[in-house]
């Protein structure tokens, strides 16, 4: 587990009694390679050398979807010199070829403090991390506590990651240090946006739930950090993304997920989605504003959005919120639906399939007659369509044939226009209220930011978009 703290925090938590005084102290420096097309980094590896004392090690790790295809995806050798040794200790040869030249691309300089700890009977060690990673005339902080269990319960690794955040803010870590390099080198991303997954057909489905569930976390987490450095509207809307595509997971997997726990987790996601929404909502019509006075009025109640959201997402209920999630994901009793030889339990592509079906169903019955319902009621189609999307985003890997690959990219383009047709008709039912709140619904400009498009005709439109998506054929059958 990886938690990340500034400056001050760590210092402090350096100066407070949790830890006393490190059983090490090195002085650690990184180099890291990669093709000058960065083929490494997009592929899910890393090569470093470092250097501690006299010592040079090599490191390989695979990560993301390239860490499922090996038994082991870290590959250790030390060496005697500055340059990469390519050779069949590790799989880079075997992946990219004979061929594959690499050059160095960033430094990571850090002094490491090692600690062994006890808590509650299991022996953590625990390493902070405190240094630069630098290339050329850029630098980046790196201010990191690392708690790894080498003996006892993983619950005890978020007992003692509460008391750190007792002691001083963190933020749960999702960014490796190769990460934060190529960060540092390449263009600064100011969003993220999904991530593919890759899930086996034959993974049980809590550990499909738990592969979903971990990367919509990082996308959020992602996004809330561009978010804290940079008022970044799309930041925003991803971050917000990332929270409902982790509620989705939890609708989708709940006949699996045991216990009141999920459902509390969800309600505080929630919360926390209200308050970026607020954001958001001024977002949207700040974007049409014309009006000198009514940009000025709406510039002033971003300004106050935002830091609203700021506080929150500073706040220690947000931080509890992270560790909370983790702490269930890693350690909740929802785990124990994994498969053992006394009950097989049930495949992630035998799950997907019977939930895209009844999902599919559900929004069968709810979107067959959008003209004869109210504005709430297309509302609900409109969160039944989001969560069947992100569904079959979720599982389109455990449906790679070509067949299912093709009708999977059918399927989201169909999902994608139903998506825009009812997000235009949301628009006509909520932009007077956002105005309403913030005390513009009389100003004279109040029109230009409105939404004026013909009812009718877009609940036809989202009406022969449903059709669409029922009349398409499954990509899971």
């Amino acid at each position: 587990m990886k938690l990340e703290l500034s400056t001050e925090a760590l210092e402090s938590l350096l100066g407070s009694d949790l830890l006393g005084e490190p059983e090490k102290i090195l002085e650690q420096s990184s180099t890291y390679f990669d093709t000058v097309e960065r083929r490494l980094f997009q592929e899910g590896f890393s090569l470093r050398i470092r250097r501690s004392g006299a010592a040079r090690m090599q490191t390989v790790k695979a990560t993301g979807p390239s860490k499922s295809l090996f038994a082991r995806s870290e590959w250790e050798t030390p060496i005697d010199g500055e340059e990469p040794v390519l050779d069949h200790s590790n799989p880079l040869l075997s992946e990219f070829g004979s061929d594959l030249a690499v050059e160095p691309v960033f430094d990571v300089d850090v002094e490491r403090r090692v600690w062994n700890v006890k808590e509650n009977g299991s022996l953590i060690e625990v390493v902070v991390d405190q240094g630069e990673a630098v290339s050329g005339d850029r630098q980046s902080a790196i201010r990191e506590v690392e708690l790894e269990l080498k003996d006892g319960d993983r619950r005890d690794l978020f007992i003692l990651a509460r008391k750190v955040d007792g002691i001083v803010p963190s933020r749960f870590g999702v960014r490796s240090k190769s990460e934060k390099g190529f960060a540092l080198v390449d263009q600064q991303r100011s969003v993220f946006k999904a991530e593919g997954l890759d899930l086996d057909r034959n993974m049980p489905a809590v550990a499909a739930f738990e592969t979903i569930a971990s990367s919509c976390f990082r996308q959020f987490r992602l996004n809330e950090d561009v978010l804290l450095h940079r008022r970044n509207p799309e930041a925003v809307h991803q971050a917000r993304v990332a929270l409902r595509r982790l509620r989705s997971a939890f609708s989708l997997f709940k006949p699996i997920l045991s216990g009141e726990e999920p459902g509390r987790l969800n309600a505080e996601m929630r919360w926390l989605a209200g308050v970026l929404g607020e954001a958001r909502n001024i977002d949207v019509l700040l974007a049409k504003a014309k009006d000198a006075d009514l940009v000025s009025k709406l510039t002033d109640a971003r300004r106050d959005a935002y830091d609203d959201a700021i506080v929150t997402l500073n706040s220690s209920r947000a931080r509890a919120l992270a560790l909370d999630f983790n702490d269930w994901l890693q350690c909740g009793e929802y785990l124990e639906w994994i498969a053992t030889d006394d009950r097989p339990g049930i495949s992630a592509s035998e799950f997907a399939a019977e939930a895209l079906d009844k999902m599919r169903k559900k929004l069968k019955k709810h979107g067959m007659a959008l003209a004869a319902v109210d504005d709430e009621h297309r509302h609900e189609v409109r969160k039944d369509a989001k969560k069947l999307r992100y569904a079959a985003e979720f599982f389109g890997s455990l449906f790679d044939s070509e067949r299912g690959t093709r009708r999977h990219k059918k399927f989201i383009a169909a999902m994608a226009d139903l998506q825009d047709d009812l997000g235009a008709l949301n628009d006509l039912a909520t932009g007077p209220d956002v105005l309403e709140k913030y005390g513009l619904a009389d100003h004279p400009a109040r029109d230009s930011v409105l939404s004026h498009a013909d009812k009718d005709v877009l609940i036809g439109k989202a009406q022969d978009s449903v059709d669409d998506i029922l009349d398409a054929k499954r990509f899971w059958r």
